[in-house]
């Protein structure tokens, strides 16, 4: 299924053979591009880097998707997906990119110089802007496509179904410098993480009107500022197909097009092994890892992933609104086993996260999971019993330990919840299936729903039609202010009514706000780490999000694709890749 951006989400071993990089500062192994597709060897990166003169011009790529998006501006909450940035990626323009490491960098294709330029007595940045930078219309870009992205994503103006407000709300101007292709950013507070702004960047165009923002991305991708623009959309055939701009400023695309072609995952695989597709990201089937290993031509790619598989739970569900449930919930699932689970066959540890921010090879990661965290049958029996969920009378009244099967009432109902799942994706059935017999244990009934893996977002999560949920959230090189928005507090506007924007959980605290705040505006980074850690435990005590384990990237791809595959947190550069015979 696809993935929310987290760090995408969000964000992903804690084993001792990892010594793996997620941020700035941190070591990492070598940038180990071929292993024959062998398991076990834990990585930062594996991409088949070839340098640029070696990679064959023209060519059309295949890339296989699991979802078939309608919203493609990123910044809105419905396109705040993984199969949405996969494809603009290409398109549009990000200031800073990451390498292997998290380190970041300006990208001098559209910004050459960036700097804090005062601190006194704010924060100042100031933005140099390569002045051959266009968008696919013609219009140069310039201040004012940060000044109106700013305006459309700082909270103040209403309307305007933002992904996440971080860092925006936290400015307190963007105006001209020198030039057009100048941007000065003024700060009301102190943003460490000012990099994470802007990326990726929309055009004036569609940022001024809440309803332009809400429409002119909605089954269309209008304008673009890549190496590749976009070329058509088949609904009906499913399939997204970018093509060479020949008016790129930069060093030109490889490739004449890339077809991206969404297909449920079991139909992804047997497209790749049937020759019809030339990368797609693999997920966790180990079934899906054998075939692909076994295919002539192909390789599997793996690196340590920089996302978090988890269990998302519904604060606004009628049970799992008391924080006594949603506590026993997560208490009584053993996430080692489901990560086992999960992740046989593929050669890599499945250590339990603890952690809602930092992954366990990023400086800073703490195991805050403490008594919710553990796996513990006893305990989440007694937090049921104190919610006031006891067996019925037939298997004893205030028994903290019915039988097994015995499900829990509590003024005449059962304690029954439902776990969405996203049809013929066989990872989430099996947690279902998991979370199922365990939780059947301390006398809840999950009930499995399955539900059209299009819809399973749009549908269900988004709108909060759901209990518990399984999915990923991808990671960044920011790990506070890049994940705010899926713990942030709800929003109270214009006639009382509460919007979460990218909480799917919807499930906050002004304490957990104010925690989250404190770590994105100290700038000292041991002092953020520590704050981010509070911040953390506070999340962890209101039930949220219930990290699972890390996730490697396993990405299919054929054996001559050049500068693509399991990235974990770099910036692939997308004119680079190709084929190589």
């Amino acid at each position: 299924m696809g993935a929310v951006r987290h760090r995408s989400a969000r964000r992903a071993t804690v084993l001792a053979v990892v010594v793996l990089v997620g941020a700035p500062g941190c070591g990492a192994t070598k940038n180990e591009t071929d292993h024959g597709g062998g398991v076990g060897v834990a990585r930062a990166i594996d991409i088949n880097a070839v340098p640029r003169e070696k990679v064959r011009e023209g060519g059309t790529l295949r890339w296989g998707i699991d979802e078939y998006p309608d919203q493609w501006n990123r910044n809105h909450l419905d396109g705040n997906r993984a199969e949405v940035e996969l494809i603009t990626d290409a398109l549009m323009p990000t200031p800073f990119r990451s390498d292997e490491r998290g380190g970041l960098r300006a990208d001098p294709d559209y910004v050459t110089e960036a700097a804090v330029t005062d601190t006194r007595p704010r924060q100042v940045v100031t933005l140099t802007l390569n002045p051959r930078a266009r968008w696919s219309d013609g219009t140069a870009v310039t201040w004012a496509d940060y000044a109106a992205q700013w305006q459309a994503l700082s909270g103040v103006v209403k309307g305007y179904r933002a992904a996440s407000t971080t860092g925006y709300k936290d400015i307190k101007s963007v105006a001209k410098g020198e030039n057009e292709y100048q941007v000065v950013i003024t700060f009301a507070r102190p943003f460490a993480d000012w990099r994470s702004l802007f990326t990726p960047l929309y055009p004036k165009s569609t940022n001024g009107d809440p309803k332009v923002f809400d429409h002119s991305w909605l089954r269309a991708l209008p304008v673009s500022a890549g190496p590749f623009r976009f070329g058509t959309l088949d609904p009906a055939a499913r399939t997204v197909t970018i093509v060479r701009d020949p008016a790129w400023w930069g060093e030109p695309a490889k490739l004449d097009q890339i077809v991206f072609q969404a297909k449920a995952k079991p139909a992804l695989t047997a497209a790749f092994v049937g020759g019809e597709l030339d990368v797609f990201d693999l997920g966790s089937s180990a079934a899906d890892f054998e075939r692909v290993r076994e295919a002539p031509g192909a390789r599997v790619r793996q690196a340590s992933g920089p996302d978090f598989r988890h269990f998302t739970f519904n604060g606004e569900s009628p049970i799992l609104s008391d924080p006594l449930v949603r506590r026993a919930v997560a208490m009584g699932l053993d996430r080692r086993a489901i990560a086992a689970s999960d992740l046989a066959g593929l050669g890599w540890p499945g250590e339990p996260l603890n952690n809602h921010f930092f992954m366990h090879n990023q400086h800073g990661y703490l195991a805050n999971g403490g008594k919710v965290g553990r796996y513990d049958v006893a305990g989440a029996r007694r937090l049921l019993e104190e919610a006031g969920w006891r067996a019925p009378s037939a298997a004893g009244a205030g028994a903290a330990s019915p039988a097994a099967g015995v499900i829990r009432q509590k003024d005449g109902k059962q304690l029954t919840l439902r776990f969405l799942i996203p049809a013929g994706l066989q990872i989430g059935r099996s947690e279902g299936e998991q979370a199922q017999a365990m939780l059947k244990e301390i006398g809840v009934n999950l009930v499995l729903q399955s539900v059209p893996g299009d819809d399973f977002f749009a549908r269900y999560i988004i709108p909060g039609d759901y209990d518990i949920a399984p999915f990923s959230y991808l990671g960044t090189p920011y790990p506070v202010s890049s994940s705010q928005g899926l713990y942030a507090d709800a929003v109270t506007g214009a006639g009382g009514r509460r919007s979460w924007n990218a909480n799917l959980a919807r499930i906050g605290s002004p304490e957990i706000d104010t925690a989250m705040r404190r770590a994105t505006r100290a700038l000292d980074p041991g002092r953020a780490r520590a704050l981010t850690n509070r911040a953390d435990a506070l999340i962890w005590r209101q039930v949220n999000v219930l990290p699972l384990y890390q996730r490697p990237q396993n990405v299919a791809v054929r054996s001559n694709l050049a500068n693509v595959g399991a990235r974990g947190f770099y910036d692939l550069r997308y004119a680079d890749i190709g084929f190589t015979g």
